[in-house]
């Protein structure tokens, strides 16, 4: 079995990311600058034209106050339900549609409110 490589980060964890690095009220720049990035590299992974290295993207997850966590999928749900009552607690929109999970490769685009 091959493994799938990913061409670009799962949307939902760009507009996290995104969304994380405008909450703090950087620009690309700034967060390029916290992590030793060049600004293009963040605008790259931002967009989706680029994969970071995992301790990259670990070191940016870091920065914006976030975390990494493996959950059990049988668990998944129970997180998502979670993540949503916070941030409905925090005033924050949740924009996020059927949820499916952020491994999953089955060609599409769904956004997953996951992080």
């Amino acid at each position: 079995m091959k493994p799938t490589r990913l061409h670009k980060l799962p949307d939902a964890l760009r507009k996290e990311l995104h969304q994380a690095r405008l909450s703090r009220g950087w620009s690309q720049l700034e967060l390029g600058r916290r992590v030793g990035l060049p600004q293009m590299h963040v605008s790259a992974i931002e967009t989706g034209r680029t994969v970071p290295r995992f301790d990259t993207l670990l070191e940016l997850v870091r920065v914006l106050d976030r975390d990494l966590v493996l959950v059990p999928r049988a668990l998944v749900p129970a997180v998502n339900a979670l993540v949503r009552d916070y941030r409905r607690q925090e005033g924050k929109a949740d924009d996020v549609g059927e949820e499916t999970s952020l491994y999953a490769d089955d060609g599409s685009e769904t956004p997953r409110g996951t992080m």
